[in-house]
């Protein structure tokens, strides 16, 4: 059993930057890969980036790419994602995942995950 909590969520300008976290707890180890997704009102939950746990690969959605960052620190068990230019359409709820499905690299849709965190709501003002 593996937990996922995020925290660093809030309230900012457009253009600001945040930092996302994701503390894992339980069996880490059987995480073979982890992401984030968000999900906006109204919308259907989506892809924002990816990464293996062993090797650092990453993947990222078009739409952040080039401003977001998405890092983990093995020895702490989290990973981060830090948002740096923020637009009024980044808001949304960000959720992490983790996941240990032996077909999957690097997992771009919810169903390549097996656990997921509570979220926390990113909103970025205009």
């Amino acid at each position: 059993q593996v937990q996922l909590v995020e925290s660093g969520g809030g309230l900012v300008q457009a253009g600001d930057s945040l930092r996302l976290s994701c503390a894992a707890s339980g069996r880490t180890f059987s995480s073979y890969y982890m992401g984030w997704f968000r999900q906006a009102p109204g919308k259907e939950r989506e892809f924002v980036a990816a990464i293996r746990w062993s090797g650092g690969m990453t993947l990222y959605a078009n739409s952040v790419k080039g401003r977001f960052t998405i890092s983990r620190d093995n020895a702490k068990n989290t990973m981060y994602l830090q948002m740096n230019s923020l637009k009024p359409e980044d808001t949304a709820v960000y959720y992490c995942a983790g996941g240990y499905q032996s077909r999957v690299w690097l997992g771009l849709s919810s169903s390549d995950y097996d656990y997921w965190g509570q979220g926390t709501q990113v909103t970025v003002s205009s």
